[in-house]
């Protein structure tokens, strides 16, 4: 089930969603468009730069987010497109096709999944086109199969001429040539390379013009190759005519709304939002100005006087603990002598981890006596000493109003490890606890494409020491319909995922999770978790975790291996007889320019033996786009429709949106299908992710925030 979740402390919303989710996330990412600058280039009914249903050749903005929903005659297609790098972007379609004669129809309907990719053979400037070469439907039932190769250029600013050559679906009227053979069947299970299909075949070109009348509003035509042989053999739509004409207005922010003519015979409309995650709503944050920093009088810095006098030590401890509480940080504990501080800490509240170690610094400048030079910060994380960052008070006595990157220049980071100071009397044990809702989608079933459950979520947390939690989670259903799918799955392999609809049905309510978890420190550069009991709604067992990441290197190796037997269906204290030993080693590495890598090798939740590949372009500001796919030893007759494990996951941090400090972030995990094959278990407080958080290359990121 794609999944829209919160993560990082101070979350306690998570919810399971799709591709609605991330319709709303556009709508909320659509104002930060400039009004401007930059403005989308036109879009066309497959949900990407085009004509109408022809591609283009122009190429959206880098990083560019859009979703689009079009309809017309008896097809609806719903698309999500992300511009991975300059040149290159990625397409989710999921498309809905009313009297269409294919197998898998239900009460008349056809549903179908595919992905594209874009790639910019050359930017347009004054002399030459833009040239794009596409694969269409390069893994799915080939459907929409199709690859193409297109330029357009600009006249006078308003005319775009285009023209290109079309495989496959747009090479099925008007054809010039053959260019080798090309199996045309469907694939029932689709999710499959379509490699023996790309630009062979049939070959055909396709044209067409735009002009913009005003800078809102744009007219086109083009002519299309696209013959819809499968969709006219029943009647219901007519194919009169080869030319579309179309008109979009845009909006001041970027949005599109279109309405076009097909084909002689239909009308129809289009929808397309955009969003940029390099754009914020709120650039400059809303947050509270930070304390100002106390400048010493040289005269006191000699004084040591104090050293000796515990009453010193113990005002600075109170007084630091209170301005760091006004800051949203919390004070765990700190040594002190005449020259040095080393203060334990937690941030609860800022994305940006600079933000927080600034903020804490300037707090003990205010705090501290004047003699104490050195300040060593060091963030817990799950709470054991993540990093140390060391700082000279001189330094940001000096550098306050400078630029971020010359006090980076004089910062210090080191591991943690065996240098923070024990927590003070009294913080340990505490407790916390939230009430929220929570909202269960299942996507993509084709009986249903959208089912949902919905309800309220109260979770408790019980740390008994910094690093020891008793953590659980209860869930009371209000209303849904998952527990309505009737589906079965054609996949051979233990159902470990696909009898969702049970646990629905069954558990209400339900003990989401019941869990004691240890996190240690077991030596430099070693990061450790053990978890143990309901870990998860489906699985209960333990879980053991160990992470080696050094401070300065953009390379992280982990391992994890879990024994867990499948929980009863009413999620509560039962367990049934299905059990595995899974676990996987990982390899972590940031490759820079925000893009950061994942791969996992192991045993999964059905004992299949395979690797998860990961990519993620990662931005500043805490947004994440990425995909991954897993591939097993289970042949693809095995594991069912879809073939292998794939999806598409998006990170949206709630201080992007808001403007205001939050750790709080959503993923949208947009899956095809939910399968067997491929499936892992949903452990909570897996140690890479906030690890990573405090050290580099990931700190220095977001540096520029240490003022702040």
């Amino acid at each position: 089930m794609p999944q829209l979740g919160s993560s990082r402390e101070g979350s306690r919303l998570r919810l399971m969603t799709g591709v609605s989710a991330a319709a709303l996330t556009l709508l909320s990412a659509g104002a930060a468009l400039p009004q401007t600058a930059d403005i989308p280039p036109s879009f066309g009914l497959y949900g990407v730069p085009g004509l109408l249903d022809m591609p283009s050749g122009e190429t959206a903005q880098d990083a560019l987010i859009s979703g689009s929903y079009a309809r017309f005659g008896d097809t609806n297609r719903f698309t999500l497109s992300f511009q991975i790098t300059p040149r290159i972007s990625g397409s989710f379609r999921y498309s809905a096709l009313n009297n269409f004669p294919a197998p898998g129809n239900v009460d008349g309907t056809y549903y179908d999944r595919s992905f594209d990719l874009r790639y910019t053979i050359l930017e347009e400037d004054a002399r030459r086109p833009g040239v794009v070469v596409g694969l269409q439907d390069f893994i799915g039932t080939g459907l929409y199969g199709a690859e193409y190769i297109v330029a357009t250029k600009t006249f006078a600013d308003r005319l775009r001429v285009t023209g290109g050559l079309g495989w496959g679906r747009l090479a099925t009227d008007g054809s010039i040539g053959t260019l080798g053979t090309r199996p045309t069947e469907l694939l029932g299970s689709g999710g499959i390379p379509t490699y023996d299909r790309w630009f062979r075949g049939d070959v055909a070109p396709f044209a067409g013009l735009s002009y913009d009348v005003t800078p809102n509003v744009t007219v086109k035509a083009e002519y299309s190759n696209d013959a819809y042989l499968e969709e006219t053999t029943t009647g219901s739509f007519e194919r009169n005519s080869p030319w579309n004409l179309g008109v979009d207005y845009r909006f001041a922010r970027g949005g599109q709304l279109s309405a076009f003519y097909m084909y002689g015979s239909t009308f129809g409309a289009m929808f397309t939002i955009h969003g940029n995650p390099k754009s914020a709503p709120y650039p400059g944050g809303r947050e509270g100005a930070p304390l100002p920093v106390a400048v010493r009088d040289r005269a006191d810095i000699n004084d040591l006087g104090w050293v000796a006098d515990e009453s010193v030590k113990a005002d600075a401890r109170s007084t630091l603990s209170g301005l760091m509480e006004t800051d949203g940080l919390v004070y765990e504990g700190l040594k002190l002598d005449g020259r040095r501080a080393v203060l334990r800490m937690r941030n609860p509240t800022y994305s940006a981890e600079p933000q927080a170690i600034g903020r804490a610094a300037r707090a003990m400048t205010r705090a501290l006596p004047a003699s104490v030079e050195v300040f060593t910060i060091i963030p817990t994380v799950n709470g054991v000493p993540s990093t140390a960052i060391t700082l000279r008070r001189s330094d940001i006595e000096r550098l306050e109003n400078a630029p971020a990157s010359e006090l980076m220049a004089a910062t210090q980071i080191t591991d943690g490890y065996g240098v923070a100071p024990r927590p003070d009397a009294g913080i340990y044990p505490r407790f916390s606890w939230s009430i929220a809702p929570y909202v269960q989608l299942s996507t993509f079933d084709p009986d249903n494409p959208v089912r949902a459950d919905a309800g309220i979520r109260a979770s408790a947390d019980y740390y008994v020491a910094p690093n020891l939690v008793l953590s659980g989670a209860v869930t009371k259903k209000v209303g849904g319909n998952l527990d309505d799918i009737t589906r079965v799955s054609d996949s051979k392999l233990p159902k470990v995922r696909t009898d969702y609809a049970k646990y629905s049905a069954q558990g209400d309510p339900a003990i989401e999770h019941l869990t004691v978890a240890h996190f240690g420190r077991p030596g430099r550069d070693l990061y450790s978790r053990v978890t143990l009991g309901y870990l998860e709604g489906m699985y209960a067992g333990i879980s053991g975790e160990l992470l080696w990441k050094e401070v300065d290197s953009p390379l992280a190796f982990g391992a994890e291996l879990n024994y867990v037997r499948q929980r009863e269906f009413d999620q509560m204290f039962g367990l049934q007889d299905y059990d595995v030993v899974t676990g996987h080693v990982s390899a972590y590495y940031d490759f820079g320019n925000g893009f950061h890598g994942q791969l996992d090798v192991g045993r999964y939740l059905a004992g299949d033996y395979g690797a998860t590949v990961t990519l993620d372009r990662e931005f500043a500001n805490g947004w994440r786009v990425g995909a991954y796919a897993t591939v097993t030893d289970v042949s693809s007759e095995d594991f069912g429709e879809g073939s292998f494990d794939k999806g598409i996951r998006v990170t949206v941090p709630l201080a992007w949106s808001l403007g205001t400090p939050s750790r709080t972030t959503n993923t949208i995990d947009i899956k095809s299908l939910t399968r067997d094959g491929g499936a892992r278990l949903n452990v909570r407080d897996r140690l890479y992710g906030k690890v990573r958080d405090y050290q580099r290359p990931e700190f220095d990121k977001t540096f520029g925030k240490v003022w702040r």
